[in-house]
């Protein structure tokens, strides 16, 4: 279906009092300016993360000139920039981790770079690896609200941590620095998932 029919039977909804805002997952620059044409989008939705840099390249600069929110998912890269995982992490056939090509060892061995990373920034905030990537998330646009999804209380507190933790101008560029140097090893996705995403 066409996104203007979405974007007008959405808009008929708004008008009618029976939806709030507009709103789109993992969808193309394309077919974000069509949607917000017909009916303006108040957020995108989309994967973004220290692992996954895609939406800066053209995603964000749009958002910005349409004055567009951005809800970043899956901020702690799925769990692996929490530092709770290695090359020995083994996952049951039911999670969804277990499809993934950034999850098998050879790929979560070659990312432990940025992990490492994360925990030497850390260990200087006296945070946790999960607070510096959700940090340095909330400091790269003032329109974001990441979700980052979690089943357990205290990793929901040691979420919310991450807002009192300031990373200035130097500890941006150092981070900026040494991400630029390590290459992120396995697509995100199975090819016919990815091929499903940002359309």
């Amino acid at each position: 279906m066409p996104i203007e029919e979405v974007a007008g039977a959405v808009k008929e909804l708004i008008q009618e009092g029976k939806v709030k805002h507009f709103g789109l997952s993992e969808a193309a620059v394309d077919t974000v300016r069509r949607a917000h044409a017909v009916q303006p989008v108040t957020a995108l939705q989309s994967e973004y993360s220290l692992w996954w840099r895609r939406p800066e390249k053209e995603i964000l600069p749009m958002l910005e000139e349409l004055g567009i929110g951005f809800v970043p998912y899956s901020p702690l890269g799925k769990g692996f920039l929490t530092g709770k995982m290695d090359s020995n992490t083994t996952f049951g056939s039911s999670d969804f981790r277990s499809t993934l090509p950034r999850f098998t060892p050879e790929a979560l061995k070659a990312n432990q770079a940025l992990v490492d990373l994360l925990g030497e920034i850390a260990r200087k905030k006296n945070g946790t690896p999960a607070q510096i990537a959700l940090a340095w998330l909330l400091a790269q646009k003032p329109y974001l609200a990441p979700i980052s999804g979690t089943t357990k209380l205290t990793r929901l507190k040691e979420n919310l941590g991450a807002l009192n933790i300031e990373l200035n101008s130097e500890d941006l560029r150092d981070i900026e620095r040494a991400a630029s140097q390590i290459e992120v090893h396995g697509d995100r996705y199975p090819e016919h998932l990815e091929a499903m995403t940002n359309r």
